[in-house]
């Protein structure tokens, strides 16, 4: 007689070499400071969404306007999904449906563009996105790109040329958002420029958007005509993009993202991201967004005081970038380097980089992971200290995998959110 286990194989049974892959993966994710800006830790209740039977679903269209039959309990998911998105951020009208950042930003170009419009965004080289008109983009080869950059003395956004370029180049789209940019938008002051010349203020708040949340930093509503977003890093959602935008736009951005750009979406991400809006509006979520800022200044002062030096001085968000030239290191070898002694961040380059993206001189690294995991200033001294020597220490295993240990030895104390093993 055979049981229901036996008709269908638990992942350990059918398939024991992905399984111990996703259980090592696991176990690097507890024993690791996971630094990388965009990362995170989703809740258990959001990765239970993310792996239900919604993945077998498919639902063009949208609620109550579906081309396929079986959406009884798919339309109040994603309906859950958009109105607490919609409360949680204060906008008329979200899109839930996109499937990353990079599609959410492609649909706004796709709803207020044609081939060859001129865009402005941040300069990749100074903590923009591809998306927002660089040349190795897809943005960049269908659109005229006009970037505006950081000034070279303080590393801040040059308001006076955003304005002197956007009312040269007149651009349908104004960017505002990035994702190496330490400091706090001024999303008054784009739109301002952005009305001076007749463009779209889009608000691209993908690093930022738990802590706009939570109230940590300034929010682009009621400034920006669309703000577009990943729902996962601050915000602590599973991988997928939203848009969110007036009423006055949102048949636009309904209609770029479907049938504009993509079919089906996937509503088990979309379930996920509803768990997390119910998250994200709760005091506890507020608590975390001042938290995790909190944790990045303290951080930064600690790393400036050994020696460090911090692109524009320090952080008002989530990040900091860090330009390794003083310490005689490239980025990449130390990126390397602080990875084997347990702390996870990417090399990136820094403003009027010398060095080449692949091999830059700095890195980028951040605290939204860490403080899910319930770090608080009183620990950004020892990972200061931490970072310091595997930085010092790079060519010296030995001393890497010590490090290591004591990292793992730590975080033992502060369990990661999802993860059981």
């Amino acid at each position: 007689m055979t049981t229901p286990t036996d008709r269908d194989p638990t992942l350990a049974a059918r398939d024991p070499e992905i399984a111990a892959l996703i259980r090592q993966e696991d176990e690097r994710q507890r024993d690791k400071m996971r630094m990388i800006p965009s990362e995170n830790y989703a809740s258990r209740a959001v990765l239970e969404a993310c792996g239900s039977t919604l993945s077998n679903k498919y639902s063009e269209g949208y609620p109550r306007k579906r081309y396929y039959e079986g959406q009884q309990f798919i339309d109040p998911i994603e309906e859950l999904a958009r109105d607490r998105i919609k409360a949680l951020f204060g906008v008329e009208h979200a899109n839930v449906q996109p499937y990353s950042g990079s599609p959410a930003n492609l649909a706004v170009y796709f709803a207020f563009c044609k081939p060859g419009d001129t865009v402005m965004g941040l300069g990749l080289p100074h903590g923009g996105h591809l998306t927002h008109g660089w040349p190795v983009s897809i943005t960049g080869s269908y659109f005229k790109s006009v970037a505006y950059s950081v000034r070279r003395d303080d590393h801040r956004i040059d308001m006076d040329e955003v304005r002197r370029l956007a009312h040269e180049a007149k651009p349908r789209l104004l960017f505002c958002g990035g994702t190496a940019y330490p400091r706090a938008w001024d999303f008054a002051a784009f739109a301002t420029i952005a009305r001076e010349v007749g463009a779209v203020l889009v608000a691209d708040i993908a690093h930022i958007a738990g802590l706009i949340a939570g109230g940590a930093h300034p929010s682009p509503v009621g400034h920006a005509d669309v703000i577009t977003s990943t729902t996962h890093k601050t915000l602590r959602g599973p991988r997928g993009g939203m848009i969110l935008t007036n009423a006055t736009h949102a048949a636009a951005i309904d209609k770029a993202v479907f049938p504009g750009l993509q079919g089906g979406p996937h509503e088990a991400n979309i379930a996920g991201l509803a768990v997390a809006a119910k998250e994200a509006a709760t005091d506890d979520f507020k608590r975390y967004a001042h938290q995790v800022v909190a944790n990045a200044k303290a951080l930064g002062r600690h790393l400036g005081d050994r020696g460090f030096s911090l692109v524009s001085g320090g952080t008002d968000n989530h990040l900091l970038l860090i330009d390794l030239t003083n310490k005689g290191i490239a980025g990449k070898k130390a990126a390397k380097a602080l990875d084997r002694a347990g702390i996870e961040l990417n090399y990136n380059t820094v403003p009027y980089d010398p060095r080449k993206p692949f091999d830059p001189s700095g890195v980028r690294l951040g605290t939204p992971a860490i403080t899910s995991r319930g770090l608080t200033e009183a620990h950004m001294e020892p990972l200061a200290g931490w970072f310091d020597e595997a930085v010092r220490h790079a060519d010296d295993d030995a001393k890497l995998d010590a490090v290591a240990a004591e990292i793992r030895s730590f975080l033992r104390d502060f369990p990661a959110p999802g993860i059981l093993v």
